[in-house]
Order: C-alpha cells, then structure tokens, then sequence
C-alpha cells in the first residue's frame, strides 16, 4: 500500500469525460485529481505562444525543462496548472491547443519527460490520474486501472457541449472530424499508443449517465481495497 492510498489510473481516447469522471472520483473518495492532457496542452500552449515549432522533439523538451511548472491547489479535488507564473485556465480549452498537444504527444522526448512528472505527481498514491497511457506507462503498477470509452458521436456532442458553456465557438462536424482523426493518431503513434491495459476494467459510458460510470468505478475501487 503506498502511503496516501491507491493510484487509480483512469484511460481513453479523447473527450470520454475522463476529467469529469476522474474529478467526481476523486471527490468522493478525498483523492486528488491529475489531468495529465493538461500538462501537454500546457507545454503546447507555451509552445504556440512562443513560436517553438510543434515538430521539434528537442526545443519541446527544451522548453519543458526551462519552464517552471506548478501545481497549486485549486477549488475542487483538481489542483490547476502554472507555467512561469500563469495559471492556466481557458487557454488549455482553446482547440487550437487541443490540435496542437496531439501533435507533441507524439514525440518520445516529450512523453518521457512528461512521464517522469507525472510519475512523481502520484508516487504516494491517493490519486486519481486520467490520461491515455496511464495504465500501460506512467502507471503500470496502478492497483486500479479503468478504460473509459464511448463512441466519436457521443465524445463529439460533449465536447460541443462543453465549448459553449465556456463560451467558446464550437462546431459538431469539425469536433466529430478532429476526434475521428485523434483517435486513429493517439491509437497509431509509435510512442506509447493509446491502448487498454491487459489489467484494465473496460467502460463504454456512450448510454451511461455520468454518475453511473462515477458509480462503477467507486464499486472497483472498493473491489481493489479488498
């Protein structure tokens, strides 16, 4: 047993409401909750903003290491992102973001660099962390390991859904097409590929409600405990 609990290792493809359901968890077990697509959509978003080029493997990493990275407590079980100072919020939900932090997970410098971050984040357990290699990679001795899925429709109209409450401009098809494109990028990338783990328990929440899934992976918890 590590010393804060377990690690819940929670993975999918893209816009599953791995974040939504991983905060829900964590709040109703006391954990803490990891986002680790925000940690590359951080280092994306700084890479936009300074004009680094989103295909060199080592600026990114370069950038990665000079940047200082924070993680302060935030309202919720979720603790925010900081990048030199700057708390980042809505400029991770941009989908310019979003486009480019597919492009970057692609490279093994990155990953790696990321993956040791992430690692040490959740070392003494008592977290929930979502992701797409969570469970193969950064946590393959996770005691609780979950692959949350739902069709590109269902995962399309969420995010739409979740754009306009920010605020943000949204478009069906375009979200539809771009997920249709990260899933066959995420699950084809030659460095740590979107996968469920031999170990995981698998989730298709496209017909489930959100507290149902909250609910099934509270009972799995309990489960591992034993």
């Amino acid at each position: 047993m590590r010393a804060n609990g377990l690690v819940i290792a929670i993975d999918g493809p893209a816009g599953v409401g791995k974040s939504t359901v991983g905060k829900l968890v964590a709040s109703r077990l006391g954990y803490s909750f990891i986002s680790t697509g925000k940690m590359y959509r951080a280092l994306a978003w700084k890479a936009l903003e300074l004009g680094v080029s989103l295909e060199d493997d080592g600026a990114l990493v370069a950038l990665a290491r000079a940047a200082r990275w924070a993680f302060p407590k935030g309202a919720g079980p979720e603790a925010d992102v900081s990048l030199d100072g700057r708390v980042l919020v809505l400029e991770l939900a941009e989908e310019r973001v979003s486009r480019a932090s597919s492009a970057i997970a692609r490279f093994a410098g990155v990953r790696l660099f990321m993956k040791d971050m992430q690692r040490q984040a959740g070392l003494e357990g008592g977290v929930v962390m979502e992701g797409r290699d969570i469970g193969t990679n950064v946590f393959p001795d996770a005691e609780l390991k979950v692959y949350l899925d739902a069709s590109p429709e269902a995962r399309a109209r969420r995010r739409e859904g979740q754009l306009k409450l920010q605020g943000l401009p949204a478009n069906y098809a375009e979200i539809l097409d771009f997920i249709i494109k990260r899933d066959a990028q995420d699950s084809g990338r030659e460095n740590n590929p979107l996968r469920k783990a031999d170990d995981a328990h698998y989730l298709d929440s496209t017909a489930m409600p959100r507290e149902k899934v909250v609910d099934a992976i509270v009972a799995l918890f309990g489960a591992a405990r034993k």
